[in-house]
This record gives C-alpha cells, structure tokens and sequence, in this order.
C-alpha cells in the first residue's frame, strides 16, 4: 500500500517498515555552550578562560573548560567543587542576567536570518530551510550564522541540523571545538538518537523508571509499542516516546519581539544647566508614559543614565511604590543631576546625552486601587527619595530582618527603594540560633489556679516537680522586665538544690492570671556536636534569714499539673527579643565571686559561675567600669560556625544575665573576651 507523502503540520511522513513515521520539519540549533559562565563572567569582570563555576541551590550548574579539566562537573556540591579546584572563582547564577546578556546575541541572529525561537538563555533554534536555499546548503548557512557570533564576540559556538528541535539540539551538542556543525541526514534522526542515553529527555522521574525497567538508551525506549508507552506513562511518557523514535513534529516559532521601550535624549550643544536638562526630558517622558499606557503597562523600576562630555556615564535605578507618571520621572531626572545643589547649579561636566530605560514594567491592572485605596504614601516615598539624592544612595536605608544566629548579624540594612532582599535567607535552616518571638502553643488539659499579682518576689520549689518540664540546653530564655527578681528558694541550710529548678516569676502588677513554672522554649541544635550541653537558669542563694528580725515564709504558689512539651517542638512558647541590640558590642568583662575572669573551655565547662560584670571603657559606652550584680544568669549555649574558612570562622558561648536592677542583658563570650550584645529592658 502506498505512503502519502504529503507534509504534516510542517514534517513529511516517510515510508518505514509496514508503518508511517512522521519526519519532523528542518531545524538548525545554535547553542553557545557554558553560556552561563559567559554571562556572569562578564557582569563580574573576570576572564571566562579562569576557572570558573556557576552555582544554583548549592549545586554547579555550569563551569567553564579550565575547572573542568581539574575536575569540576555539573551537579557537584560547591564544597566539593572547590576541594577539587582551589582556586576555582563561585559566582552566583542570575536567570534575569542570563537572558538579558543573550538577547543581543538573539539580535545579530535575526540580522541575518528571521524568525529565531529562542529555547533557553545561550541555546536557540530556527528553520533551516529559508537560510539553506539564501546561503546554499546548510552546512554553508550553519557557518555564517558562527561567523556572525564570532564577529559579535561569542567564540565557541555549535550548530546541529536534524528534523526537530529535539535531535537537532542534540546534534549541537555532539558537535566539537573542531567539527562546529554536525548535520543529521534527513530521516536520520532515529539512529542518531538510539545510543544515547534516556538521560538527554531531561525528565527524571520518566527516566527513573525506564532505567528500573532496564531502558537506558532512547533506541531501547523507541523499540516499545507506542498504544503501550501511553497506557503505561500517559501522555507525558508518549511524548517522550516520540521524540525518542525522532518523531519530533513541534514547530520553530518565532520569538515575538519586545517593544522599544528605551528612549534616548541627545543634547547639541551639551547641557550644563540641571534646569535646562529637567526642561528638555519632560516630552521625552511624556512619550515614554504615553507609550506605556498604550501597552497597558506602568513602569515601577526605571534607569535613568546620563552621558556627560567628559565620557562618563552616571545611572541609577529609582523605585515606585506604585508608578511612575510623567512628573515622577522629571523629579527622578533633576535629583539625579542636582544631587546636594539647587536647580539652576551647573554640572560637573555638561551633559551630551539622557536615557530613560524601563527596567520593569507590569500590567496596569496589576497596580489598580482597591476600594479604600492601596500602596505606600508617596509624600513620605518623594520625601525619602529627595533626601537620599542629596545625601547618597546609602543614606536612607529600610532594616530588613533576614537569617543568621545573633541578633545582630539578621539585621540588614537596605538602601531605600532597593528591593527588601536580605543578604541571609530567613527560610534556611540556622542551627544555635538565638529565638525570636512565636505564637504560644494550644492549652494543655490542664488546670492552674488563678492568682493575683503580688508585688513581693514568687520562690521557686524546692525540688523539681513531676510532670513539669525540664530546662534542657535550648535557645536562651530571656526575662521581661515586668517580672520580679528570680529567686531560687535555699534548701535546709542556705544550699540550693541539687537538680534543675523550674522558676516562678511574678507577672507586673494588673489583672490576675494563672502563676506556673515558666516554660522552656523548645530545642534548637547548635552548629556543633559539642554544643549539646544541658543549661539551666540559674539564681543566686537568696540571703540567710536574720536571727534578729523573723522573716515572713516564702510565698508559695500551686504549680498546675501540665503535660511535659515535646522537644523539640515545632511550636514554641512567646519568647521576648531584645529592646536594644547593639550594632557594635560592648566590651565587657564577668568575674565569679573570688573576682576571677569567668571563661569556657573547649567542652562548654565553666571557670566559675558568673557573680558581677562591668562594662570596659569604649566609645559610646555609658556607664563604664560600673559593677553589676549578677542575681541569675542560663548559659552557655555554644555556637561554633563556618569552621572551615579561617577568616569567617566564628566560635563563641551566649549566656544571659539579670542583674539587681531588673534588667537582662545578653553577653557572649569569644577567645576569652566578653561581648554585651544586647540588652533586655
């Protein structure tokens, strides 16, 4: 029985054995390898001949050829990466600098030859047809299309030709430094594709399981019945199977262009006025924002850069909270240029030319008002951005709580209208880390009987009590200032007692409320296996009653009957964050009661526990060389971080102090010398 030949949906069906397979349509892939590599390499300013690496969630995702011959492959941890190539350089991968960098590339492509689709940021693919009949053949179009990258600075480049994209790009990457273009006969696809491996899918759940099942090559997977690919991995593994067997009918289309959004302003003669300059940009930002509405867009990021006669070109990157209108950006042009001046100040340089480009634009129905209005005030947003002109970029900045261990070290401090990015991520795990506040767990099926505040301070029990938890080495707890002084009651003789106390603090004077130990938060590992100390909150002896004058009985309150919290647990206690963090620590030195310097050794064990610290002398220290009795202190809590590089590594023990003045101070301990980090009013 006779085959149609006829083409469908763009391939041609040819004549195999007993069946008709569909030929998909002529396909020429330009891949530039380790594009990547390149891309970053040239935002950073470095060589792409060093070795390099390009990482992505703590993995390589590319590297250029001098880390690969020492060893350095795709999919490598970067701690791996780095002990098989010391002096390998890490950059961080950016998919927005990715594509930016490639789409000039995309631009000299279509210079020559039209409709370019592109797959992926340093990967394109196109018809072959039209450049093969303009150029000849289509090895001859494949090498113009290199010689037109090597013009444009892009060496290395590979081209594959074969019936689909998917062969063809397969095809590019067979392709060599020496054999630049490898051609697929027509109806070749098959056999070309048969040895490799079903890896090349890139679907790795689909190739998990043919690798189970014994199918490690594409011509082993194309030998299967198609009606049973598709009962067996449905849709998605059916697809697979086609493109297997070359069976690739997807068609080229073509990449639709983005409009020109960028609008340039040249000044002949040159400008030396900030006047003149604001006078002259308001049509060209009347044209930008007009053109913006037309496309339903408004712009919220814009780059304004500016060319001065001298040959430098000043920009920068201004932020709304909502739009920029047309006076938003003449505003943005003139505090750019004015800086501390006035309006009528003449520039350092006179200005030769001005450009407004939209870094991000969104669709207008994005920023549309809700019915009682949204979004930031912009009197504060001019007033913030006007004053950051003047003084710096850097001048106004926005706190930012990020990841980290130490207070200190979450806080970052980002220039006003920068995205509000930390630099450490709060979702990463941070074992040691100090607690902040967490919504308090549900109710035990417990009872606790309510009891007014009492001004006087609440003992504790003598012993531990049944069911009650028990303070293990966890985060530190800190004490409000609204409790009492924590006292521990003495033991038959004026000795404290031997095991862990759990403390009853009374609340400030107010409404009543049930009065019980109080809570340990739940454990959080620390960042080394020595750190699994047990800590308790400790107290000093309270003083002997005097023989003269009886001393009224310790007050003892119920303790309620509570289920033991698991630890550790998911939901923690309300733990109260510091009112104050110092953002340098002050130096401080703590001695035991013989007056000796309290240390820790390597194990988390004490020289001797902790009686009075002062504060050494310091800039913007008050009150230094002041004593400050120690009533309770809970420590340490060792934290031993990046051990393995020698200029970041950190090792140090927290503890917390309250002194006879209610206050609670947060101290760390580093090579001997003590830190105040913190302070709890």
């Amino acid at each position: 029985m006779a085959v149609s030949q006829q083409p469908v949906q763009g391939g041609r069906r040819s004549a195999g054995s007993g069946s008709a397979r569909q030929v998909g349509m002529r396909t020429m892939v330009v891949w530039v390898p380790d594009w990547p590599v390149l891309a970053a390499a040239s935002v950073e300013g470095v060589s792409p001949d060093a070795p390099l690496a390009v990482l992505l969630k703590g993995r390589v995702l590319a590297s250029s050829a001098a880390a690969r011959a020492e060893g350095v492959r795709r999919g490598l941890r970067a701690r791996d990466a780095q002990s098989r190539c010391p002096e390998l350089l890490v950059l961080k991968y950016d998919p927005v600098i990715d594509a930016r960098a490639f789409d000039p590339v995309i631009g000299c492509l279509e210079a020559l030859t039209p409709g370019v689709q592109v797959i992926r940021p340093g990967m394109c693919a196109l018809k072959a047809r039209g450049p093969s009949r303009f150029y000849g053949s289509e090895p001859a179009a494949a090498e113009k299309l290199l010689d037109r990258l090597e013009t444009y600075d892009v060496p290395g480049g590979r081209v594959g030709i074969a019936d689909g994209p998917f062969a063809a790009e397969q095809a590019a990457r067979a392709a060599s430094a020496q054999t630049r273009v490898k051609v697929i006969p027509t109806g070749g696809s098959a056999e070309f594709l048969a040895p490799l491996t079903v890896d090349t899918l890139e679907r790795p759940e689909l190739t998990d399981l043919l690798r189970r099942l014994g199918l490690r090559s594409l011509g082993a997977f194309a030998r299967l019945p198609a009606t049973e690919v598709l009962t067996r991995f449905g849709p998605d593994g059916a697809f697979a199977h086609r493109l297997a067997r070359g069976d690739d009918d997807r068609a080229v289309v073509a990449r639709q262009v983005p409009p020109e959004l960028t609008r340039t302003l040249d000044f002949e003669p040159p400008v030396d006025r900030v006047d003149q300059v604001a006078f002259a940009v308001r049509t060209v930002a009347d044209e930008l924002v007009g053109r913006l509405t037309a496309l339903g867009l408004v712009c919220t990021t814009l780059r304004v850069e500016v060319g001065t006669e001298s040959g430098r070109v000043h920009e920068r990157e201004w932020l709304h909270p909502r739009w920029f209108a047309p006076g938003d950006v003449v505003d943005r042009v003139r505090w750019q240029l004015q800086g501390s001046g006035t309006a009528t100040s003449e520039l350092t340089s006179p200005v030769v030319r001005l450009r407004l480009v939209p870094e991000r634009v969104d669709p207008v129905g994005a920023h549309v008002d809700t019915l009682w209005g949204s979004g930031p005030d912009e009197r504060i947003h001019r007033a913030l951005s006007r004053v950051q002109s003047m003084l710096g970029h850097g001048a106004v900045v926005t706190p930012v709580i990020g990841g980290g261990r130490g207070y200190a070290d979450r806080q970052t401090l980002i220039p006003w209208g920068d995205p509000l990015t930390p630099d450490r991520s709060p979702d990463s795990p941070w074992p040691g880390s100090l607690p902040g506040p967490t919504a308090p767990p549900a109710p035990a099926a417990a009872t606790a009987t309510p009891v007014a505040a009492a001004p006087a301070p609440i003992a504790s029990a003598p012993t531990s009590v049944p069911g009650a938890p028990t303070p293990v080495a966890a985060a530190p707890t800190p004490v409000s200032a609204a409790s009492a002084p924590v006292h521990a009651a003495p033991a038959p003789g004026g000795s404290m007692p031997a095991g862990p106390t759990s403390v009853s603090v009374a609340p400030a004077a107010g409404p009543s409320m049930p009065i019980g130990p109080t809570p340990v938060p739940p454990v959080r590992a620390a960042s080394s296996p020595r750190a699994a100390s047990v800590s308790v909150l400790h107290s000093a002896p309270a003083p002997a009653p005097s023989p003269s004058k009886p001393s009224a009985p310790a007050t003892h309150r119920p303790l309620p009957t509570t289920t033991p919290l698991p630890l550790p647990s998911t939901s923690g206690w309300p733990v109260p964050v510091p009112t104050l963090v110092y953002p340098t620590p002050h130096p401080a030195e703590v001695l035991s009661a013989d007056g000796r310097p309290v240390t820790v050794s390597a194990r988390g064990a004490l020289s001797g526990a902790p009686s009075v610290f002062r504060l050494l002398p310091a800039p913007q220290v008050a009150d230094s060389n002041k004593l400050y009795p120690i009533t309770a202190w809970a420590g340490p809590w060792p934290v031993e971080e990046r051990w393995w590089d020698s200029d970041t590594e950190n090792r140090l023990a927290r503890f917390q102090l309250v002194t006879a003045d209610g206050r609670a101070w947060l101290a760390a301990i580093q090579n001997t010398h003590w830190w105040i980090e913190a302070s709890y009013d």
